[in-house]
Order: C-alpha cells, then sequence, then structure tokens
C-alpha cells in the first residue's frame, strides 16, 4: 500500500467511476483497477459496490477514505514544507454564518499578526454545510455556533455568545424589556436558513414550549436579517455581537425571555483524524 494507492482510491471513491478517475489522474483505466484490487488484497476487504455503472463505497471504504484523506493531505502539506521551505504555509479555516461576520476577522487579526508567514484562506457557509466540509478534507478548522453532529469531529468551546430577540422601532414589541415565550405565540419571526446553528437552537426551545410562530422571513445573510429587523418586519434572533450599534443608536430594540436563556457556545472544530500541524497548533492556541 502506498500513497499512490490512497491518491487513486480517493479519486475513484469521489467520481465512483474507474474511467473517470483514470481521465482525471492521466493514466489507464487498467492501473486504476489493479491499484484497487492491490488495495483490497492488502486489507481484506471490498472497498465498492458496483450499481448502475457507478461505484459506491462499501462499509469498509467509507472507514478507509475517513483516513485516506487526511493522510494525503498531511502528505503533501510535508511535501511542501520539506522542498519549499520559504513558501508561506496555507490554513484552511471554515466559519459559520454568524462568527464569520463578528468573530472572525478580530481572531485572524491577532493570529496573523502572531504568524505572518501562515496564509490563511477563509470560507464561510452554515453550520451543516462546514461540518461536512470538515468531513470531506475541505477544511483544516472551522469555527461554529452550536454543536456539529458527527463523532468523527472534535468539537471543544472557546467563547460563549449571546443570542438576543430584536425588533424595530415600528414594532409593537420596541420598549418592551421582556416577555414570556407564550407571547411569541402566532408572531411574525425574521428566521436563519435551515442548517444554521441559530435557527436549530430557536427552533428547538419553541418546540419545548410548544410556541408555534410565523416564519415571514427567512435568509442566510445576517445584514439582511438585521435590516429587516430595522424595517419592522418581524423578531429576529441574532447575535449580540452583530447587533452592538444597532442597540446602542436605538434602530433595534432587545428583548429577553423569561423562562429561557438563548446563550450559546461558540466552538472550535477538526476532524479527529486531522494532523495537528504547526499551523493548527498555532490557531488553537490563539483561540485560547
Amino acid at each position: 500500500m502506498s500513497i499512490r494507492h490512497l491518491r487513486i482510491f480517493i479519486t475513484v471513491a469521489s467520481l465512483q467511476n474507474m474511467s473517470a478517475a483514470a481521465e482525471q489522474l492521466f493514466i489507464t483505466q487498467p492501473s486504476v483497477s489493479q491499484a484497487i484490487k492491490e488495495l483490497e488484497q492488502y486489507y481484506g476487504v471490498r472497498l465498492f459496490e458496483r450499481l448502475s455503472k457507478k461505484l459506491y463505497l462499501t462499509q469498509s471504504g467509507e472507514a478507509l477514505l475517513k483516513y485516506a484523506t487526511h493522510l494525503i493531505q498531511s502528505f503533501d502539506e510535508m511535501e511542501t514544507m520539506m522542498k519549499n521551505k520559504s513558501d508561506v504555509i496555507s490554513l484552511r479555516i471554515g466559519a459559520s454564518i454568524t462568527v464569520g461576520g463578528s468573530l472572525i476577522n478580530r481572531i485572524l487579526n491577532e493570529f496573523n499578526e502572531q504568524h505572518p508567514k501562515i496564509k490563511t484562506q477563509v470560507m464561510i457557509r452554515n453550520t451543516r454545510k462546514i461540518e461536512r466540509l470538515l468531513l470531506s478534507s475541505k477544511l483544516d478548522v472551522a469555527l461554529v455556533e452550536g454543536k456539529v453532529s458527527s463523532k468523527d469531529l472534535i468539537s471543544k468551546s472557546v467563547y460563549e455568545d449571546q443570542l438576543i430577540l430584536v425588533v424595530g422601532k415600528q414594532h409593537p414589541f420596541y420598549g418592551c424589556d421582556k416577555l414570556s415565550i407564550y407571547d411569541l405565540q402566532g408572531q411574525d419571526i425574521i428566521a436563519r436558513e435551515e442548517g444554521s446553528g441559530t435557527k436549530i437552537i430557536f427552533d428547538n426551545i419553541l418546540k419545548e414550549y410548544r410556541v408555534d410562530v410565523f416564519e415571514r422571513w427567512s435568509s442566510s445573510d445576517t445584514l439582511s436579517i438585521k435590516q429587516a429587523a430595522i424595517q419592522s418586519r418581524g423578531i429576529a434572533i441574532l447575535s449580540s455581537l452583530v447587533v452592538e450599534e444597532d442597540l446602542k443608536k436605538g434602530t433595534l430594540h432587545k428583548i429577553a425571555l423569561e423562562e429561557v436563556s438563548l446563550s450559546r457556545e461558540i466552538y472550535v472544530v477538526y476532524h479527529k483524524n486531522k494532523f495537528l500541524s504547526d499551523s493548527l497548533k498555532y490557531f488553537l492556541d490563539c483561540l485560547h
């Protein structure tokens, strides 16, 4: 078993087709087939099942893929470091939308000042998409609000964030400092999109108290949600970090709920099989 075998295996798993994998790798199809056969013989398992001219990973294949993607990435990082020590090292960082709009720049300013030779690439998506990118090794590390579901990811709390309800000046609740959660029954809500950590937290609370609301507005863009709240389209649930200036100006008003606290944790997340390179260790240290 070699690095070449793993590269071929990962490509076949991604494309679900040996001919396509051969074309992408600039090798012959028999070479691809032979490499997969050798891997299967080496481990004594079947890695793929063929259905309707497509290849699908078996349970053993899925297990191998989890390790192989991180092994190849670590190998490539090692090659770059050893052969081109003067090159800038790259660290791929993910951030959920709330974190991306409020915290990530503060963190990167400090990190880049301490480690100017490490180039950071940032991808901002909702928590669910960030989780998928980490699992497929397209990100090295991420900061997200809310917990991830995969047991293959290590998740550690690094910051406590406060979620708050806010309304604009023309909303009937403007000026109310505290409400019962039952006062939200039937109210118009300006919500985040499906897969958002913020939405998951708030939806779970509504479900627990059996409160039904009308989702009048839905967006993945925090700024558009905030603007809709300022225009009194409904009640928005946002991070306190996002609305600091608006609360000071009075364009938005904060409302507390009597029954529940909407505080939540911000987590740093990375794959359990991820090799902790120096650049990743430096980033984790910076968070602490």
